[in-house]
């Protein structure tokens, strides 16, 4: 019997800190969006390509919906979620286990009316003590949005994952795939790299420094022995400089050495890393620049 070949975009969605990236990093089986404890650091519609015998995923990895803050980068950052959602072929709406909040529910509003290609994911299953908890949770969710699949999973452990790829094959269209065979992203390696750089600086040092940071990559320089890439952190205050370098420059090098040991993972090369600071005031509530600097 033959197989059609299946393939498709599926975006996937869901409040800030849910675990979208670690999802999406899950699934595709490499580390393409940063993922860290702090919510909102996904900025970008992101998209990351699983290709197996049959099927081809385009998984959007979009940035969290943001509710509870205003500003000119998270009015961005939601119409990048909203165009996603009316792009693609298939929705994973991810929720926390046993939480359920004011962020979740406003989402609702932008999901197809009819569920027939939106799957609620349940992560982080792990957290919850009985069945009989899950049960009455998802209960409470269904009764508000008619998706046509729930799957329990836990990205971080991976548990479930094959069976949530089951459930989006079904919904993807027939169709030849969109990329070759081994393409991770369709996101160059400079902006990977750079939020790499900025997973680093949110793990470091994300509860002194507020989000008005991100990370440029100004030059790069690749031939057969190595990669020279020259960064540029970009901040919106003199003093968040201090913060970032730590005592003696320790932070500085800190991220700047765990950055470059998974460019080597990632690039499979010879890394020179140089990472610098620039301040640029107000960066982040002006349209114009955030476009300059990359977001959609």
């Amino acid at each position: 019997m033959t197989h059609p070949f299946r393939c498709g975009f599926v975006a996937i969605v869901g409040r800030p800190n849910v675990g979208k990236s670690t999802l999406a990093n899950a699934l595709i089986g490499s580390k393409i969006s940063i993922v860290s404890r702090k919510a909102q650091t996904t900025r970008h519609r992101i998209n990351g390509v699983l290709t197996r015998e049959h099927e081809q995923f385009v998984f959007v990895d979009t940035p969290g919906f943001q509710t509870r803050h205003g500003g000119t980068m998270n009015r961005m950052m939601n119409r990048v979620v909203t165009q996603a959602l009316a792009d693609v072929d298939v929705i994973v709406h991810v929720v926390e286990a046993g939480k359920w909040s004011s962020g979740d529910a406003q989402l609702l509003p932008l999901l197809p009316k009819s569920g027939q290609k939106t799957i609620l994911v349940v992560n982080k299953i792990d957290a919850l003590k009985s069945k009989n908890e899950m049960f009455s949770y998802v209960n409470k969710i269904m009764a508000q949005h008619p998706y046509s699949a729930v799957v329990p999973v836990s990205a971080l452990r991976g548990v479930q994952l094959d069976n949530l790829l089951a459930e989006i094959t079904e919904r993807l269209p027939e169709g030849e795939p969109m990329f070759e065979a081994d393409t991770l992203t369709d996101r160059p390696m400079r902006f990977i790299v750079a939020e790499l750089i900025r997973e680093k600086i949110f793990r470091l040092v994300g509860d002194e420094l507020p989000y008005g940071c991100t990370v440029v990559i100004e030059e790069w320089e690749e031939n057969d022995a190595g990669v020279r890439v020259a960064a540029c952190i970009v901040v919106e205050r003199d003093t968040h400089r201090p913060i970032l370098l730590g005592a003696g420059g320790a932070h500085m090098k800190r991220m700047a050495t765990e950055a470059r040991q998974d460019m080597v993972k990632l690039l499979d090369k010879t890394v020179h890393l140089e990472v610098y600071i620039k301040v640029r005031k107000g960066w982040s509530d002006r349209e114009s620049t955030l476009r300059e600097l990359g977001y959609e």
